[in-house]
């Protein structure tokens, strides 16, 4: 019997080892070696041959993280999506498919098209789609593969018109399932802003013949001023529109009824407010979204993860560390580092400098060593007094906010306690 055929994901080993990708040994791609033989070779990241700055993704946190929120979800009774925007990683997407979720939420449809390149089977797009042309796209992916399920948001009557008719200029032959999107109150981000409104899409959906009204959905982390309470107001309106909706009619015939929210902060809530939701005339798929958990950080999210106030049901571990190189000493009390703002996550927050590993592969604190700021490739390093760095050293550094680590690395190790890389992750943003 002949092998199976390596999946789409499986394929991505197959590419060169080569300059394209910051941080590679640059042996690798002179002796035409591919990604997955590289993640064969089990270097380690430090005497390995990787040059600075090179981004790390632990390979146990990042386990741990993908579990904790698998589990949450299920004792929880929730369905998970988690935001593929964060890592654009379609290996990362497969692990999380693995470890249970229902599918992947999405932005846009540049991010839609990687996912369905690589086999995703589900997709939420948490946007409005409105372009012709990704529309002509979708209804051709949609009618090409009967098992492909893609769910949208709409919230207007006018975006509706304009999925219609480019949907119908298209010549779809399946509805595509859409949300209807609360928004989180004014001066928030999308959404219709009142439940008369939401009604006003929905009607606007009923009268098209290539749309069906599959559910409502938002994102609770748009509440203006947000604090828990305010938040759980939000979400009640919420499941309370899926109930009025219900009542109305609206999901008359489905199978099954989507109520949907949740990103990386309030997950807790989004927890409860389901938990309560009353029983409805389908089944009711409950459908969390985080994404910023799959890596966690050393900052925003740090702080603002709902396990801060349930540590029982769990917590998630920061799993990047950007390694850099000490360039420069040109005077006391200051140090330059060979990473900046095209290497460091810094929208939210500078990076922290949490380990220094030694020339002679010695492993210290990073006490005394602060970030004050970043230029293109260099970080500017406040040395205190009577702290020991020299250049040549590394310099391990935590970062905030998940989804521009990402963005800025096409290809990152994952690594071992012990410095191994044991794989190499491809983005696509």
């Amino acid at each position: 019997m002949a092998a199976p055929a390596p999946s789409p994901v499986d394929r991505l080993a197959d590419e060169p080892a080569d300059h394209r990708f910051k941080g590679l040994p640059p042996d690798a791609a002179a002796a035409g070696t591919t990604l997955g033989e590289l993640a064969g070779e089990r270097r380690s990241l430090f005497t390995g041959g990787f040059t600075t700055p090179v981004l790390a993704l632990s390979a146990e946190r990042l386990e741990h993280n993908l579990t904790a929120l698998a589990d949450y979800s299920e004792r929880h009774g929730l369905a998970f999506a988690p935001h593929g925007k964060t890592s654009m990683a379609p290996q990362l997407f497969d692990r999380q498919l693995r470890h249970g979720a229902w599918g992947i939420t999405l932005a846009v449809p540049h991010q839609v098209r990687v996912a369905r390149a690589y086999g995703v089977p589900r997709i939420f797009l948490a946007n409005e789609l409105v372009d012709e042309a990704a529309l002509r796209w979708l209804a051709a992916e949609l009618d090409a593969d009967p098992d492909f399920r893609c769910v949208c948001y709409v919230d207007s009557p006018h975006g509706v018109a304009l999925m219609d008719e480019a949907l119908r200029a298209a010549g779809a032959r399946r509805p595509v399932e859409v949300v209807v999107e609360l928004g989180a109150g004014d001066g928030a981000r999308t959404g219709a802003r009142t439940e008369a409104e939401c009604a006003a899409v929905a009607d606007a959906v009923a009268a098209t013949g290539t749309l069906r009204l599959v559910g409502v959905a938002g994102y609770e982390g748009e509440v203006p001023g947000a604090g828990l309470e305010a938040v759980r107001g939000w979400l009640r309106r919420l499941t309370g529109l899926a109930v009025a909706f219900d009542t109305a009619g609206r999901f008359e015939g489905l199978d099954e009824i989507v109520v949907s929210a949740g990103g990386s902060a309030w997950f807790d809530a989004v927890a409860e407010a389901f938990a309560e939701l009353p029983e409805l005339s389908a089944p009711t798929l409950k459908l969390l979204r985080s994404g910023a958990y799959v890596s966690h950080d050393d900052g925003h999210y740090r702080h603002l993860t709902p396990f801060n106030r349930q540590p029982d049901e769990g917590g998630l571990q920061a799993a990047f560390t950007l390694w850099t190189q000490v360039v420069s000493r040109p005077e006391a009390g200051q140090a330059f580092l060979n990473a900046g703002k095209r290497d460091a996550a810094f929208d939210l927050q500078l990076p922290e400098p949490h380990v220094v590993r030694g020339i002679e592969g010695t492993v210290r604190s990073a006490a005394g060593l602060t970030v004050t700021a970043l230029s293109d490739q260099h970080a500017w390093l406040r040395v205190d007094e009577g702290v020991d760095l020299e250049v040549g050293e590394w310099v391990g550094l935590g970062m905030s906010h998940p989804c521009t680590m990402f963005d800025k690395w096409q290809v990152i190790p994952v690594v071992e306690a012990d410095g191994t890389v044991t794989d190499l992750i491809r983005t696509f943003f």
